[in-house]
């Protein structure tokens, strides 16, 4: 906790999860520490987000920082940035974290910045990984933020549409941060490089195209590019001819031979994953298809979560300009099931492939849309009385079966009855695509509509 001479607080320590934000980087810390930016300035980023004339520089400027959360992926500079608020701001700051904080130590804290602001002094309350506070948890900041006793800066790397509750998200303003561009990252790792007082002090020498191997490695993630580098500074060979060893792409294979992927079951990149499969798939990009799956079997999703999503995918965006799709899709689970993996992502290969390239049509999803929402929304009639069973006399005194004809017993194998409730004759819910076997569907369907119609007017005559 930061605090000024006099203050109500100073004699405190900080509660249970709470960091002071003025304590020197210790000389041990990782490189990703020692080189966190301390202004604006430093860090890498858009300028529309942290250029001189974004938003946060001004209200920086004018010590006028509002309650907001940022939202982005590890090592974006969520933390950084709410470090650089906390000293360039004359609150006083106060660091929580959801992971090891509760209900008790919030509601510490609360009472600390009412008393605070009735002594002309604001809070600055950062929360980091706020999306782990439950909802109850969450509603504990609410009336706080809305009397204006903190500013409230939380970090998030889940959406916070899906993870924060309404009331509070709509006190907050959201930053999105987006991953660290590589040629940013590069510069990160060359200025660390060179950093006397923080950094590696040229303690070795990178190849370019070594850099740009790290840049790619790390995602878009200024901590894990810091971590790389110092890891491999570290275990370079020491040669008593060279006072700076050389860092080069074939030691940085054989020191990282697997990446670690970014992906969390549960959480946002899963769903964007998926999506990004599903959409690849249905715009018959066979390429893109292939890379996402790659992306989530790689990273540890479930074989068979991708196996059930491309089920579903057989039904809703190929239907019948395909009916092949679902038994193959319902094949390549079984596949899975039955061999496991590493060897059970060529079925799921297989099937992305076949589907992607297949002819596309939602005609049966629409179909089925139509006909659920006609259930929800229009009243439930009974089955018009020709097509009711009628096992007991009384049913067929009751009408039951009446004018009921058997479609095998006559010439064009349809009787022209009519099946829907009176108040749905004639709606027609699936309308083929044309595509693929559908083409021949819609022939068929468009033929069988227009001889129904015509032997329902013959009986209507008689």
């Amino acid at each position: 906790m930061t605090s000024s001479p006099g203050d109500l607080f100073e004699d405190e320590g900080p509660a249970s999860g709470r960091s002071a934000v003025d304590e020197p980087v210790p000389s041990d810390a990782p490189l990703a520490e020692r080189m966190r930016p301390r202004d604006l300035s430093e860090v890498a980023g858009p300028p529309d987000l942290v250029g001189e004339a974004s938003f946060l520089a001004k209200a920086l400027a004018a010590d006028r920082v509002p309650s907001l959360v940022f939202w982005g992926p590890p090592g974006s500079g969520k933390t950084t940035l709410a470090r650089i608020i906390a000293a360039k701001t004359q609150a006083r700051f106060i660091g929580f974290s959801a992971v090891v904080s509760g209900i008790k130590e919030i509601r510490t804290v609360m009472e600390e910045a009412t008393r605070a602001k009735r002594r002309g002094r604001r809070t600055l309350l950062f929360v980091d990984e706020i999306h782990r506070f439950n909802r109850a948890q969450q509603d504990a900041f609410l009336p706080f933020v809305e009397a204006g006793d903190i500013v409230l800066v939380g970090a998030t790397t889940e959406n916070p549409s899906f993870e924060l509750n309404g009331a509070l998200l709509s006190r907050l303003r959201v930053v999105i941060l987006p991953p660290i561009e590589e040629e940013d990252l590069i510069l990160l790792m060359k200025r660390a490089l060179a950093d006397q007082e923080r950094g590696l002090a040229a303690k070795a020498t990178v190849e370019e195209d070594a850099f740009e191997w790290l840049g790619r490695f790390s995602d878009g993630d200024a901590r894990r590019a810091l971590t790389a580098l110092e890891a491999a500074v570290s275990h370079l060979p020491f040669k008593e001819n060279s006072l700076s060893p050389s860092l080069s792409v074939p030691i940085l294979e054989d020191l990282f031979k697997r990446k670690v992927l970014l992906y969390d079951k549960a959480g946002d990149e899963h769903f964007n994953l998926i999506s990004a499969l599903h959409k690849s798939l249905r715009d018959s990009d066979v390429d893109a298809s292939l890379y996402w799956l790659a992306r989530m079997l790689e990273a540890g999703e479930n074989p068979l979560y991708v196996a059930r999503r491309l089920v579903r995918f057989a039904s809703e965006d190929i239907g019948l300009a395909d009916p092949s799709s679902l038994t193959l899709a319902v094949a390549a689970k079984e596949a899975v099931h039955f061999i496991g993996m590493p060897e059970g992502a060529l079925a799921l290969a297989e099937i992305a492939v076949h589907m992607a390239l297949a002819p596309k049509s939602n005609a049966l999803y629409t179909a089925y849309a139509e006909a659920a929402a006609d259930v929800h929304e229009r009243p439930n009639e009974p089955p018009p009385l020709a097509i009711r069973n009628a096992p007991t006399k009384l049913m067929k005194q009751a009408g039951y079966g009446a004018g009921y004809r058997y479609a095998h017993d006559t010439v064009e194998k349809t009787a022209g009855l009519s099946c829907l409730p009176d108040s749905l004759a004639g709606r027609n819910y699936y309308r083929p695509s044309g595509e693929g076997r559908e083409k021949d569907l819609k022939a068929r369907a468009e033929a069988i509509r227009s001889l129904r119609e015509t032997l329902r007017k013959k009986k209507e005559k008689k």
